[in-house]
């Protein structure tokens, strides 16, 4: 992986309830945006190697739009997500199982138009939505 940039977070519920709600479509459209004035209107993950993920985020105020899409290099239950984005960059998600608490890392090659500090945000924030909703549930 070049470049990488990592988030990690650690989320209070079991690691299969973390895993089922990271990969549900149904899901991921109440925690998948990295600030209140974004958010995810669709996806769909067929959550096999070889399989797509796609999520559609946009502006609430319809100014901007774009979709995120990627396809499945690996997948370990419960364990390791690996993926290729659309524009050619790596993506890995680590589930680490710790009692009733998982540690979840990503850690993701970064892209040349904004700041390494700006993208790190960016996912940090999507992964703390993240956590603050599966923790809802």
């Amino acid at each position: 992986m070049k470049n990488p940039i990592t988030v990690t977070t650690h989320v209070d519920a079991p690691v299969q309830k973390v895993w089922d709600v990271w990969n549900a479509p149904e899901h991921s459209v109440n925690w998948n945006a990295a600030s209140p004035d974004w958010h995810t209107t669709e996806a769909t993950n067929d959550l096999r190697e070889g399989g797509q993920l796609t999520s559609r985020m946009e502006a609430k105020d319809g100014s901007a739009g774009f979709d995120f899409t990627g396809t499945y290099d690996r997948v370990k239950e419960h364990k390791h997500l690996a993926y290729t984005l659309s524009d050619g960059r790596k993506v890995t998600v680590d589930f680490r199982a710790n009692g009733n608490t998982t540690v979840i890392e990503e850690r993701f090659e970064a892209e040349n138009i904004n700041s390494r500090e700006l993208q790190q945000q960016g996912w940090q924030a999507i992964l703390d939505n993240f956590k603050k909703y599966t923790e809802s549930l």
